[in-house]
Parts: structure tokens; C-alpha cells; sequence
């Protein structure tokens, strides 16, 4: 098997990697952070597990074209797993959120992982077994305080997991979205824990 999982330097995508890795798979990530990446890809190897990861900007349009071309090059052309991982919160009363604020959880949260479905669907149709996984959150589907962009970012995703379940399961590939609450990682404030 296959996999890319964005944002798995550290957190949520951290532990996907390395279970996905032990369970066999020959994975690809993505980081901003080139010196945070080359630690995590030292300590897996040092593990035994096949990792491979490259940098990346999700939010840059050129970056998930670059990175879907560094996948398919290393796949051959095939890709069975694909892991959105990669999310950001801001926390603010809704009459606080600035147009920038919108603008960034919402291409954070949601617009990279939708045109990175669209680039990896010839990979995923391609391997004949694909599947699809977005790391959501409980926020997308219940109201908590000061989170609506962060809501409104992860309900977007589980509408699009839901037509691309239907839409794509005549090519073989299965669309799926997990909804973790609070998950304590290394990281330090609400801006970066997964919700």
C-alpha cells in the first residue's frame, strides 16, 4: 500500500504516518518546516519504517501540484491512501473574524484538501483499491464557543466527504472523514490544536 499523509511532522498526522508505516505501507508526508520534517524522517528510519516526506505549503496552489507530481513520480503512479491531516483554529467571538482570518481556516481547513482530491484522483482511481480520509473534527458537527469559521471549515469537509463517497465509488475509491475532539499533542495553543 501506498500513502500521503499531509502534516504529519508532528500530532494527529505524526501518529497516522508511523501506523500506517508499521502496518506495512510505503508513506509520503508534507511539512512547512524542512527542519521538523528531516527530524521526523531521521526518527523513522531510525524506526525501521518506510517514510518518505517533502515540503509543502498546502495553502499554496503551486506547492500541492508540485506535491502531487513528487507522489506520483515516487508511486509510479498509483496512490491507494490519501490522509487531509493538515488544520489549523482560530478562536474568536464570530464578530471578531476578520475577512483575513476567514479566508485562511477556511483554505487551511478546507480548500487544499478538496484540489488535493482532485490531483490525487487519477493516483487513487489508478491503484484500483483507493481511499480517501479527512481528518475532521466533532466542531463540524456540533456548536462549541468561539470556533464558527473552524465549524463552518470542517462541516464544509464532511458535505465534500460525503459527495465524493457517492461520486467516486464507481472508480474504486472510498471516501471517509474521522471527527476527533480535543486531542492533546505537542502542540501549544488552540491556533494549532486538531479539533
Amino acid at each position: 500500500m501506498t500513502a500521503l499523509v499531509t502534516g504529519g511532522s508532528r500530532g494527529i498526522g505524526h501518529a497516522i504516518v508511523e501506523e500506517l508505516a508499521r502496518f506495512g505501507a510505503v508513506v509520503h508526508t508534507c511539512s512547512r518546516n524542512q527542519t521538523e520534517l528531516n527530524e521526523r524522517l531521521q526518527e523513522w528510519e531510525s524506526k525501521g519504517l518506510t517514510v518518505t516526506g517533502s515540503v509543502c505549503d498546502l495553502i499554496s496552489r503551486a506547492d500541492r501540484e508540485k506535491l502531487m507530481e513528487t507522489v506520483s513520480s515516487a508511486f509510479h503512479g498509483k496512490l491507494n491512501i490519501l490522509v487531509n491531516n493538515a488544520g489549523i483554529a482560530i478562536e474568536l467571538e464570530p464578530t471578531q473574524y476578520t475577512a483575513g482570518d476567514f479566508s485562511t481556516v477556511m483554505g487551511t481547513n478546507f480548500e487544499w484538501g478538496y484540489h488535493l482530491c482532485q490531483l490525487a484522483h487519477p493516483l487513487l482511481k489508478a491503484s484500483g483499491n483507493g481511499s480517501i480520509v479527512f481528518i475532521s473534527s466533532v466542531a463540524g458537527v456540533i456548536a462549541l464557543p468561539c470556533l464558527s469559521v473552524y465549524a463552518a471549515s470542517k462541516g464544509a469537509m464532511n458535505q465534500v466527504t460525503k459527495n465524493l463517497a457517492c461520486e467516486w465509488a464507481k472508480d474504486s475509491i472510498r471516501t471517509n472523514a474521522a471527527a476527533p475532539s480535543f486531542t492533546r499533542t505537542s502542540m501549544t495553543n488552540l491556533a494549532t490544536v486538531k479539533l
